[in-house]
């Protein structure tokens, strides 16, 4: 019987087999260990990396405002160039307003007087004019004089009225007209048709035509037409004035002006 030699279990031994066992596990444990650093730093490395990305988005976000806001304020800067411009030209506008008024006030103080003076002018004429529609041209010149007493009406609106004034007695010296008026004549008054020719001749004839006549500026009255061209001539001027007929030829007796340089009385 072979007898196999005795192995000696002592302290030796259970410290080797203990070893080998811990060399045997320790790669294991490693390999976790490795595992999970690189998970640590693959999540760490990703967080950095989305706060990066965060940083970059922020900042062309900040970029794009800031090109934003730069061109604004160019566009600021030209604008403010241009209204201190604009404010410059309406400071001298307003300058140049101040120096008008104060010559409107100045030219206000010294047109008033002449207004004046031409009104009273005015009222002179029409009185010793040829006196046609005497009452409707007086009555004009009473409202002119109302017109200046009052101190709501600019001086501008008065002398436009004035000059209207003007303008009508002007256009009564180029035109032909008819209308209905009384004259008096031998003590008594007559209703009749008057006929104004301009200014160098005023007429009348009743209704039936049996009185014509016309002014006599030197005597200052009515005087009788007795000829019967005349009376017709008259006639067909009322005609004329009104309308009726077409223009024509007309021949009526007209009083020879005055040498020039002439006083009337």
């Amino acid at each position: 019987m072979t007898r196999h030699p005795r192995i000696a279990r002592g302290p030796g031994l259970g410290a080797a087999i203990a070893f080998a066992m811990g060399a045997a596990i320790s790669p294991a444990g490693d390999l976790d260990a490795v595992l999970s650093s690189g998970t640590e730093k693959i999540e760490l490395a990703q967080a950095s990396q989305a706060r990066i990305d965060e940083m970059v988005e922020e900042t062309r976000g900040l970029e794009s405002e800031y090109t934003r806001l730069m061109k604004e304020i160019d566009g600021l800067e030209v604008y403010n160039d241009y209204m201190e411009r604009q404010i410059a030209d309406q400071i001298a506008e307003l300058a140049e307003l101040r120096r008008s008024i104060d010559e409107v006030s100045n030219v206000e103080r010294q047109i008033t007087p002449l207004m004046l003076r031409m009104l009273e002018g005015l009222e002179r004429f029409v009185e010793l004019d040829v006196p046609f529609l005497k009452e409707e041209r007086l009555r004009r010149v009473a409202n002119l004089e109302a017109l200046m007493e009052k101190a709501d009406v600019s001086a501008a609106e008065k002398f436009r009225r004035l000059l209207e004034a003007f303008q009508i007695e002007v256009d009564f010296g180029r035109t032909i007209e008819a209308y209905k008026d009384t004259v008096p004549l031998a003590g008594a008054t007559l209703e009749v048709n008057v006929l104004r020719v301009g200014r160098v001749g005023l007429y009348f004839q009743t209704n039936d035509a049996s009185a014509t006549g016309s002014w006599d500026g030197e005597a200052g009255e009515w005087v009788l037409l007795t000829d019967g061209r005349s009376r017709n001539q008259v006639r067909q001027g009322l005609r004329i004035a009104r309308k009726q007929v077409a223009p024509d030829l007309l021949l009526l007796p007209v009083r020879a002006p005055e040498p020039a340089g002439k006083e009337s009385s």
